[in-house]
């Protein structure tokens, strides 16, 4: 059984109705069961954890809407989660970043994330000022930032998570470590064109079924990507129970095969822990 750190995954769908988007990327773009937005049992998920050999999931939580079941689960098992913090209001950058300060130095935090096609309508694209307080927050507390990346699955404008723009990012901030996430469809070649120029850069495969990542992405990961792509599920849009063993089955060699679903993401969001276990 492989060892796998799932980075990215939603156990707070169930403590509030939907807005219709989202609904409409459950039925119409992964036509996925009624399920998906059900309240989130921790037993059922800690068992399919251990059945698919995942070690440790990190869990999203929000600036604005905090989850009382991401606090309960990190409470019952906090050795196999961790935080993605997000939801910082970027229009109102010093109670907003004052307020995530406080919550990253009180949470098992993995990394901070926002979504450009989701902030402000789509308006605002990586390069401009209103995520600048951001980037210089996360390089400050040397904490890893990921942005979404690629056309979104909701009707919402897209042209914002071009990864094109994160090469003025990387330019501006060499000591943020980001990280793009979702994939990058239909801008792949770009985001392996930055991976290959931007050492504190990563690519996250949440949301995209391992079984339809392009090629191009596979050989760049068999060849010179072998550090910098990351596996994780977007669960429960995509179970575990579905997503680890197609990882399984991509032909990968064995040693890249455990840094993409294991190793890379201990070394870039728990670089402590990994230094340890050396």
């Amino acid at each position: 059984m492989p060892r796998v750190i799932d980075c990215l995954v939603n156990v707070h769908f169930g403590e509030r109705e939907q807005p219709g988007w989202m609904l409409k990327v459950r039925d119409d773009y992964f036509r996925g069961p009624t399920s998906m937005y059900a309240p989130t049992d921790l037993a059922e998920l800690l068992d399919e954890m251990d059945e698919q050999g995942v070690e440790k999931a990190i869990l999203t939580y929000s600036v604005t809407q905090p989850s009382p079941t991401v606090r309960k689960f990190i409470d019952a098992a906090p050795d196999r989660f961790a935080v993605a913090l997000g939801g910082v209001d970027l229009e109102h950058p010093v109670a907003a970043l004052r307020e995530f300060s406080s919550m990253a130095a009180d949470l098992p935090l993995a990394y901070a994330v926002t979504g450009p096609g989701f902030w402000g309508e789509g308006r605002f694209r990586p390069t401009d000022a209103v995520y600048y307080p951001l980037y210089y927050k996360c390089a400050e507390l040397d904490v890893p930032l990921c942005m979404n990346t690629g056309l979104p699955g909701p009707p919402i404008p897209g042209e914002a998570q071009n990864p094109i723009y994160l090469d003025r990012v990387c330019v501006d901030f060499p000591e943020l470590r980001l990280c793009m996430i979702h994939g990058a469809d239909p801008w792949w070649d770009v985001a392996i064109r930055l991976l290959l120029k931007y050492e504190n850069l990563r690519l996250m495969t949440s949301a995209w079924s391992p079984k339809y990542l392009p090629e191009s992405l596979l050989h760049y990961m068999r060849t010179r990507g072998k550090d910098k792509v990351l596996f994780a599920s977007d669960w429960p849009v995509l179970p575990m129970r579905r997503v680890v063993p197609e990882a399984s089955a991509l032909a990968l060699p064995d040693d890249v095969m455990d840094n993409f679903l294991y190793g890379n993401a201990r070394r870039f969001f728990f670089p402590d822990d990994a230094a340890a276990k050396r």
